[in-house]
């Protein structure tokens, strides 16, 4: 009885609903790179170790993806988040800093080319 209730309200909605984007297979590294890049972008001029403009180049990397609103917003999020979390736990350049700035580096470097390797046509 209950099922012959719901099946109507549940058809309806099935076929009412938006469609859900699907990500692309290198969604994942993209937030990663993006929440990387983001805490360069707050431990480079914190610790004057260069002057490439992080938030610049996550903004053409974005237009570049052309993400949907969406994706385009977890990605400004993830950036975001890697700026906030840094800027948390860092008020000075210090040894951890500049470990933390290499590291980040390495990984961004590790991210864009995998990202490449594995999805650029």
């Amino acid at each position: 009885m209950l099922a012959k209730t719901l099946a109507p309200l549940f058809l309806t909605l099935t076929l009412t609903a938006p469609a859900l984007a699907i990500d692309p297979p290198y969604q994942r590294q993209m937030e990663r790179l993006a929440e990387v890049m983001g805490s360069l972008y707050y431990l480079q001029p914190l610790c004057k170790a260069g002057s490439e403009d992080w938030r610049a180049q996550m903004s053409e990397l974005i237009t570049l993806d052309e993400p949907d609103e969406d994706r385009r917003q977890r990605l400004a999020g993830a950036f975001n988040s890697g700026y906030t979390g840094f800027s948390r736990l860092h008020r000075q350049c210090t040894s951890a800093s500049r470990e933390a700035l290499t590291r980040l580096l390495v990984e961004a470097q590790q991210l864009v080319r995998s990202i490449h390797t594995r999805f650029a046509e």
